[in-house]
């Protein structure tokens, strides 16, 4: 059989993750502290497990609505007002997926058609590229800088946008960078898009993960929520990854297309987890805090001593990655990574994984323990003394 004759062409000619390459290698060692993946080292807290549980003893094992259970899209709706102040109606604007991925990928496919330019800024997350793809879409990567702490600029976003733009990706906060946009960001890059009729997929899994500020969603903008497909989730905020729950929110056209969608494809997000997810939403807000204060201490020791190094890294103040330059060192990313897992046994990623704008610097995950935090920091600085020759 010539299975390259029967696979679809358009799968087949999309590259594979390149973070994949280092979780192989990572597969077949023992001992390694990994920094690599974005994933809470917090358990799912207690009240929130429990509540999964006693909807398992309870028999609560049917099928929900496609759109998710009535109750669970209440609860979302009430705590995204009372959190960022957005307001959806949970009748008709929300839906439940199966975590945050399936959100985006619905969104980009009621949203294009074949030939349909979709604007990615980079570095960042892996996904939204290949998504394009698949939906039929074309991705055009927008190099994001350094300087600006990676934040998106309207001077970027403007000399980016051809007549066949279709939809701007906004994935902040930030994976990998730990970049975000505040309110005059948003308002700066509303004023490009107002006028157009180009719709925003932003992706706000990290928006309970700021730090220093309240994190504000381009549909808190005047004229923006209804462009806006908002994407959310329980994965980073409430430490629920396996449990993979998330929601989308937008006018309800929109939400009424992707629920068509995942009907067919999905039917509905699993019954248990919604369960759980209600819980989270009703009695999580201290769990979030809990969480982050801690995060937000592995973030200052991380960034002191990166910089200390002479790996310089900006503050981030989003999400829970670093991302510092190591061009210093004289090693690609991908080297860099290697030789620093090879030999000092510590997984980090590198930056050329998450498009152009990323070689050159190098993905640390803080969701980690501060014992291997600081053991990390301790491998990382004989490292680098041993590429210096000191």
């Amino acid at each position: 059989m010539n299975y390259d004759s029967v696979l679809n062409e358009k799968i087949q000619n999309i590259k594979p993750s390149g973070i994949r390459k280092f979780f192989d290698i990572l597969d077949e060692m023992t001992d390694v502290i990994s920094l690599g993946i974005g994933e809470p080292d917090f358990v799912t807290p207690w009240h929130i497990r429990h509540a999964g549980i006693c909807s398992l003893e309870q028999g609560r094992t049917k099928y929900t609505s496609n759109a998710g259970m009535l109750q669970l899209r209440r609860e979302i709706a009430a705590y995204l007002e009372r959190r960022f102040g957005l307001r959806y109606d949970y009748a008709g604007e929300l839906l439940v997926t199966v975590g945050g991925s399936e959100a985006i990928d619905l969104a980009l496919r009621v949203l294009l058609d074949p030939g349909d330019e979709v604007i990615v800024p980079t570095p960042s997350f892996v996904c939204y590229g290949p998504l394009t793809e698949m939906a039929g879409g074309i991705p055009k990567y927008l190099e994001l800088k350094a300087a600006n702490e990676f934040r998106l600029t309207p001077a970027e976003l403007k000399a980016a946008i051809t007549p066949q733009t279709k939809v701007l990706v906004l994935p902040f906060p930030c994976n990998p960078t730990g970049g975000t946009m505040d309110r005059q960001d948003l308002e700066a890059i509303a004023a490009v898009l107002r006028g157009t009729d180009i719709m925003v997929v932003s992706d706000e899994i990290y928006a309970e993960l700021t730090y220093g500020r309240r994190h504000v969603s381009l549909a808190n903008i005047p004229d923006m929520r209804e462009r806006t497909v908002v994407v959310g989730g329980f994965s980073k905020s409430h430490a629920m990854t396996g449990w993979r729950m998330g929601y989308a929110c937008a006018p309800k056209p929109i939400i009424a297309a992707m629920t068509k969608l995942h009907q067919f494809g999905i039917m509905s997000a699993p019954t248990t987890s919604q369960y759980a997810a209600v819980e989270a939403m009703r009695s999580g807000d201290e769990d979030i805090e809990r969480m982050r204060g801690e995060y937000d201490g592995r973030r200052r020791y991380l960034v002191e001593n990166l910089n200390r190094l002479g790996l310089y890294c900006f503050k981030p103040k989003g999400a829970f990655y670093v991302f510092p330059d190591i061009r210093s060192t004289g090693l690609t990313s991908d080297e860099f990574c290697e030789r620093f897992l090879i030999e000092e046994k510590v997984a980090v990623i590198p930056g050329s994984a998450f498009g152009p704008g990323g070689e050159g610097f190098v993905r640390a995950c803080y969701a980690a323990s501060m014992r291997d935090i600081a053991e990390a920091v301790a491998r990382l600085e004989h490292f680098v003394a041993v590429l210096s020759g000191n």
